[in-house]
């Protein structure tokens, strides 16, 4: 009955465990209220023992303003105590003040005891004091870190600190060590190095770069003079503190070093400070310590690309104040350079992309690009160039250029026997060269004889390693390098005959080794030949035809002709012993840097002749086996047909490019076989409006009905069908026939150029509606000549031609190379205004064109707002060649274009890259040989009772070989197949074939040869004397029509007046 429930239980245990709660709850509370108002104590006591130490600190600076209180060091060291305390972003002010206190009491003359640094001496104090000069000095870092010198007030604030730090790191200023007092120098100089040394360790450097970054990183410096002084003062302190030392050199070299033309700056600004570099001898302390692999390194990864340009771009200005220096250690400063430009080579890109970021210099860059210091980039440009600038040349390649080429009497070349017109040029070049030079440079073949492990050739080879590696790495002034490597005349022909020294036998030999070795010396010769060639393909595309072939610039023409031999062989072996096949990276920039070069010289050939006949052809090359290699698809043939076929005969070539088309044909079934016959396209053609007809039935015809079989039928102008059957005959009548009319210059599709009166593209073909059309159209039409073999008579301007080939998409294509062949006296005005000694200004020139369009003055702006824009000395060589490009591409571009368009529909591109222009010419007019007279005969064919022992015939050969000049030849020639020229291949690809057919009447009432007019033509039997009649032809069939005349001497009149006057069909 005394048992308590067990519900009555748990309350009662739950009201104790609240109340326990309760009670912990609120002494928790008391605790928390307690703490709070300690910190509210604390913080509020704290905040009226700063507002109590700020108000001594300004009530001290009041009263010494007032100057009702003298001060003294060791009052102005308890206020900086005080103040150091509080410290703040608010106290900033007193801090300025603070800093002017201490270097007023500096100042004063004969007051020990005002001196601040006095403090120093005193036993008590010089710990405190030395502690509280770091944080001062510290401070005044941190603050000089967020300055901006381009500011009034921050640069007043900028001197003041920086002569804070000036002033106490350094004893030169203290009154404290003069007269009695230099004998505490040495102990206060410890103490100065022990300020250095603290600050060094917190960051000292990091705050000069920020600083030196923030007012020299800009097209115009925001530093003063002195302000400058005082900032590379402090910043050479401590590595002269440290006698050099590895550590503190790393730092300068990072810190300072690397700041945007530092060096321009100081020696424009500040000629102490670079006199104390050289006193210093700090550029070749730079350089040894760069020269140890490890510590290059660690510099370039700690600075990244960017960075690291700025670094080069110092040393480089260095050494080009420093020549002596730079001569003394040539090996470590180019070894230097070349592994920082190898650094950032690593991270250059060739294009855009996600992880790529974009520098003016260096082009896309992987790695981080500091975008501040672009504007510093033309600076730092600037300091670059004079790696490739005159003086610093001469000093690397010293070697090469003190070497004398030797030289020789010229010999007279040996008088040649009458030879051709077309061979004459080149002959009247030789003659020229020999007459123009005093003496004749003597190496100019491998001659052999250096080892290539000798240190000369070593050091060679590093310098040329350093160059090709500077081109690679600044993509971006690439053309700067190439144009400062080929400034000085003489570099490159002397390099030309160093490399001619190398190995034992020299030359082609050596390098050929050198591409089946992996080894360091190895990549370094090809180095060098790659240096040769990229630099001399620039030098050889700036200069022009009078630069090269008169004056002979750098390379005499005898060099060029070794040097293209040289060139030719090193790429047809790189083809053909497969090694371009395995070739990646350097191996393959080799090889497009030698054939680039071999290209260019090869093109100016062709465009004027200046090497003996088959001077390209490799005469270990058997056509044969080429083709068939071909066939079977060996990669080495389609490499060698791809990049060198100049060293394939012409006539080969040819053929190739028919079999190309035969091979076509079959695959499109254009080809007659005994199971099928191809597709036939029939047009009616009104010969009032062949041209109009002829446009409006091809223009619509895809590409493969073009390449198909056409059947022409002519209607005449009463609407009747005109007799007989196309059999390639007519349709070839045709084609010649629209071909004569829309290039006859009077329609104004196209002009003829002055002098040589070659066809281009008229500017003003606009005045017909469709003219684009039209152009497309006659590409079509041009593109079916060359396919079917059916050579015309159209001459083309050669800047035509290379644009039709592509030519003027290459890299090292320029338009005033080719400007001649437009319009030569231009081209002479142009070239007259690049050697122009005087102020081109005067002249009165502006960046446009003035053409009288039509009866009109027009004015073409060669670039946007060109015409306000004056032609001066600086802008001179573009204006050379905006003019050039403007009148050869910008002029007719829509004309070409379309033009282009409708040949490259019937002829594949690829299919004429095996050809120069000169010899595309060929392929579209036929061979300008003389007329072989022999293959004709040949492949002449006989009607109407002639044959080849006919009295007639002999008398027509005889009068072709013995009475007719070459130009005669020609015309007759012109008067049976409409075209001058003979078919590239010979007269047995003459389509179809030349014929002589005997005729008794005149062509209106020829019906064709009936037994009686071929027994009669076959023994001699004239029906009446046909002395009056004249021969006539059938172009479309190559048809000679001829009377069958009694005598030889009618025979020869009769012809030559028929050809002369080019009778056709209208006198017969």
């Amino acid at each position: 009955m005394f048992s308590v429930p067990q519900s009555a239980k748990s309350e009662f245990l739950d009201k104790a465990r609240q109340a326990r709660e309760e009670r912990r709850g609120h002494k928790d509370k008391e605790k928390s209220a307690i703490h709070i108002q300690a910190l509210v104590r604390r913080f509020l006591c704290r905040c009226r023992l700063q507002k109590q130490i700020r108000k001594e600190v300004d009530d001290y600076f009041q009263a010494s303003e007032t100057g009702t209180s003298k001060r003294n060091a060791l009052s102005i060291f308890k206020i900086a105590r005080k103040l150091l305390f509080v410290y703040c972003q608010e106290d900033k002010m007193r801090f300025e003040k603070l800093c002017r206190a201490i270097l007023a009491s500096m100042e004063v003359e004969n007051e020990p005891k005002v001196w601040y640094v006095s403090l120093a001496l005193s036993k008590d104090l010089t710990i405190p004091w030395l502690k509280q000069i770091k944080d001062v000095l510290w401070t005044c870092c941190q603050l000089l870190k967020n300055l901006k010198p381009d500011i009034l007030q921050d640069n007043k604030l900028v001197t003041l600190y920086l002569t804070m730090l000036v002033t106490f790191t350094d004893t030169s200023t203290w009154r404290i060590v003069r007269g009695k007092g230099e004998a505490l120098r040495p102990a206060l100089t410890r103490i100065c190095e022990n300020i250095m040394g603290h600050l060094n360790q917190k960051g000292f450097y990091s705050i000069l770069q920020i600083l030196l970054t923030n007012g020299l990183a800009r097209t115009k410096p925001s530093l003063s003079k002195g302000t400058l002084t005082a900032i590379f003062s402090l910043s050479l302190r401590p590595v002269i503190a440290a006698h050099f030392s590895d550590n503190l050199l790393r730092s300068f070299l990072l810190h300072i070093m690397s700041v945007p033309a530092i060096v321009s700056h100081l020696n424009v600004l500040t000629p102490e400070c670079m006199a104390s570099i050289q006193t210093h001898d700090l550029l070749r302390k730079f350089i040894l310590f760069l020269s140890r692999e490890e510590q290059c390194l660690d510099i370039c990864v700690c600075l990244e690309g960017s960075h690291t340009l700025c670094l080069l771009g110092n040393l480089i200005h260095l050494g080009f104040l420093n020549e002596k220096v730079l001569e003394e250690e040539a090996n470590h400063f180019v070894k230097d350079l070349t592994d920082m430009l190898s650094y950032c080579q690593r991270y250059v890109s060739q294009k855009k992309s996600n992880l790529t970021h974009w520098h003016p210099v260096l082009g896309w860059f992987s790695q981080t690009v500091d975008y501040g210091l672009n504007e510093s980039m033309p600076l730092v440009t600037k300091q670059l160039q004079y790696l490739w600038g005159v003086s610093v040349i001469r000093t690397l390649f010293s070697d090469v250029l003190s070497k004398k080429l030797e030289s020789q009497e010229p010999t007279p070349p040996p008088p040649q026997p009458s030879t051709s017109q077309n061979n004459l040029p080149v002959k009247n070049l030789f003659k020229r060269a020999f007459q123009k030079s005093a003496s004749v440079r003597n190496i100019l073949k491998p001659v052999g004889g250096k080892r290539v492990d000798s240190a000369e050739v070593q050091k060679v080879c590093s310098i040329c390693v350093l160059y090709q590696t500077a081109l690679s790495t600044l993509t971006q002034i690439r053309l700067q390098i190439l144009t400062g490597l080929t400034h000085l005349d003489e570099l490159l022909p002397k390099l030309w005959a160093f490399i001619c020294e190398l190995g034992p036998q020299g030359g082609l030999k050596l390098f050929m080794e050198c591409l089946n070795n992996d080894t360091e010396e190895s990549k370094q010769l090809l180095a060098m030949l790659m240096l040769f060639c990229d630099c001399s393909r620039h030098l050889i595309t700036i200069l022009d035809d009078i630069e090269v072939y008169e004056e002979q610039t750098s390379f005499k023409i005898e060099e060029l002709l070794t040097i293209s031999s040289f060139l030719n062989t090193f790429v047809y072996k790189m083809i053909w012993d497969g090694i371009l096949e395995n070739a990646k990276g350097e191996k393959l920039e080799l090889f497009h840097s030698v054939h680039g070069w071999l290209m260019v010289l090869y093109e100016r050939d062709c465009r004027r002749r200046f090497t003996p006949d088959d001077h390209w052809l490799r005469k270990d090359l058997k056509p044969s086996l080429l083709f068939q290699e071909l066939e079977k698809g060996k990669r080495r043939a389609q490499l060698l047909l791809q990049y060198i076929p100049h060293v394939i005969p012409h006539k080969n070539r040819v053929l190739l490019f028919r079999n190309i088309v035969t091979k076509e044909k079959e695959s499109l079934g254009l080809v007659e076989t005994s199971s099928a016959s191809p597709h036939v396209t029939h047009i009616t053609i009104r010969r009032s409006r062949m041209l109009e007809d002829g446009y409006d039935q091809l223009r619509r015809l895809p590409a493969n009905s073009i390449k198909g079989v056409i059947r022409v039928k002519f209607v005449n102008d009463l609407g009747v069908d005109e007799a007989g059957i196309d059999q390639d005959g007519v349709f070839k009548e045709f084609l010649e026939e629209i071909i004569k009319k829309v290039f006859n210059p009077a329609l104004n599709l196209f002009r003829t150029t002055s002098g040589n009166e070659r066809l281009y593209p008229s500017p003003t073909s606009y005045i017909h509606e469709n003219h684009l059309q039209l152009f497309e159209f006659v590409g079509k039409m041009l593109g079916k000549a060359i396919y079917e073999g059916i050579v015309v008579d159209v001459p083309f301007a050669s800047f035509f031609l290379s644009q039709v080939l592509g030519h003027h998409h290459n890299t090292f294509y320029s338009s005033i190379d080719e400007l001649p062949s437009l319009d030569s006296e231009f081209y002479k005005n142009l070239t007259s205004i690049k050697r122009y000694d005087g102020d081109v200004g005067d002249l009165g020139l502006t960046l446009s064109y003035d053409e009288d369009v039509m009866g009109q003055l027009v004015c073409h702006e060669l670039i946007p707002g060109g015409k306000t824009m004056p032609v001066i000395n600086e802008n001179k060589i573009s204006y050379i060649h905006l003019m050039a490009h403007f009148r050869m591409h910008t002029q007719i571009k829509e004309q070409t274009g379309a033009f282009i368009r409708g040949f490259r529909s019937i002829i594949n591109p690829e299919w004429l890259h095996m050809f120069s222009t000169p010899e595309v010419q060929r392929l579209v007019s036929g061979d300008n040989a003389e007329i072989d007279l022999d293959d004709l005969k040949k492949h002449t064919v006989y009607y109407g009772g002639f044959h080849s022992s006919h009295r007639v015939i002999i008398w027509l050969w005889d009068i072709l070989s013995s009475d007719f000049t070459s130009e005669e030849r020609a015309m007759f020639l012109k008067f049976v197949t409409s075209c001058s020229r003979p078919p590239l291949l010979g007269f047995a690809y003459l389509k179809p074939p030349f014929s002589i057919r005997c005729v008794e009447v005149s062509d209106d009432q020829d019906t064709g040869d009936t037994l009686g007019s071929v027994l009669r033509g076959f023994f001699t039997i004239r029906k009446k004397e046909p002395g009056g009649r004249l021969p006539t032809s059938s172009t479309c069939f190559n048809l000679l029509k001829l009377p069958n005349y009694s005598k030889k001497s009618i025979l020869r009149d009769k012809l030559r007046y028929a050809i002369s006057m080019n009778t056709g069909f209208e006198l017969s």
